[in-house]
């Protein structure tokens, strides 16, 4: 991950080294000794960094690095990881939903194709098990994001609807939360339906 100036860093217990925050999921050990993600970093406490990988998340809890690391024992959830992948993509959804609210994101094909052809569009976002065809069918803005590891029924939960294929996000803050949210979302969770899924042969038109 490149680093921009000034940008914080933090250590990661699995790697042991230092890597730009945004790419890195914060934990904290709660009073009873449970490990618990901040995915806000708002909770108190000392931190505990672990990179946005489900490798290496998996490897932190098989090598107890969460009890060296605070030097006590604690307490890891069952399902750990993929507790942190759910939290993770709520936290997208939700993003995704104020920024809607806002009137700084649309769904459905002919919305988005519009956006993405005056420019307005930033980010695409596409459902990881939507039709292959379908998506090929409109691009990555020009200088922009795409997006592809939500499913059409968290996209639609974003939306306010029982499924959504196609979204766009305009520029602004909100979008910039967006972004760092899924890029570490798309480090945790495993991918859906292959290819695209994973964003290989997304062009920019």
């Amino acid at each position: 991950m490149v680093k921009t100036k000034d940008e914080a860093e933090r250590r990661c217990i699995v790697s042991r080294e230092a890597q730009p925050k945004r790419g890195l999921i914060r934990f904290v050990i709660a009073p009873d000794g449970l490990v618990v993600p901040d995915l806000a970093e708002k909770l108190p406490g000392r931190g505990i960094w672990v990179a946005a990988d489900r490798a290496a998340l998996d490897e932190a809890v098989k090598k107890n690095l969460f009890s060296k690391a605070a030097r006590t024992k604690v307490i890891v959830p069952d399902n750990f990881v993929d507790l942190i992948e759910a939290g993770m993509a709520d936290r997208v959804v939700h993003l995704i939903s104020l920024a809607r609210k806002a009137g700084q994101a649309v769904c459905g094909f002919e919305k988005v194709k519009n956006w993405l052809a005056d420019g307005h569009a930033k980010i695409l976002l596409q459902a990881s098990d939507g039709s292959e065809r379908g998506k090929g069918k409109l691009w990555t803005p020009e200088g922009g994001r795409w997006f592809g590891h939500l499913t059409s029924s968290e996209l639609g939960l974003a939306f306010g609807r029982e499924s959504v294929i196609h979204g766009a996000l305009a520029g602004g803050g909100l979008s910039k939360r967006v972004v760092e949210d899924a890029n570490r979302l798309m480090g945790v969770r495993e991918t859906i339906g292959g290819e695209g899924s994973t964003g290989k042969g997304k062009t920019t038109k």
